[in-house]
């Protein structure tokens, strides 16, 4: 059995800067640790219980298949902020028939992200016979 001490989400942006600015800056992930020198150095978000690095350059974007599915207390906050700074919303927040309510946008390279809320009565929040 692989026993995992840690994880991160590698994304290889096309422009590297413009991803630092908009990972960094608009949606305000806090660096966990950053290495390297000049415009393709790496920084490392911090991810809840997970990261997200953004290191290197690739000549094409992401595959779309790859998608952020990231959890916030509160996803209408979340909506007001990143709207101010700016950031192209996808689809505002709606509450999916599953019952979490869900807002998705996009990073510079096109990479899906998918804000999510878990209202306090979802069954992710619970746990039968605990």
């Amino acid at each position: 059995m692989v026993h995992v001490l840690s994880s991160r989400t590698l994304l290889r942006p096309t422009d590297p800067e413009r991803s630092r600015v908009f990972y960094g800056e608009q949606l305000g992930l806090s660096v966990y640790r950053e290495f390297g020198t000049g415009p393709e150095r790496g920084t490392v978000y911090f991810l809840g219980g997970g990261f997200l690095e953004v290191s290197g350059r690739s000549d094409t974007p992401p595959d779309p298949a790859v998608r952020l599915w990231l959890q916030v207390e509160d996803v209408a906050a979340a909506h007001d902020e990143l709207r101010a700074k700016g950031v192209e919303i996808v689809r505002p927040p709606v509450k999916e028939p599953w019952g979490l309510v869900e807002m998705w946008l996009a990073d510079p390279d096109g990479t899906p992200i998918v804000l999510v809320e878990v209202p306090p009565d979802h069954p992710m929040r619970h746990r039968p016979g605990i």
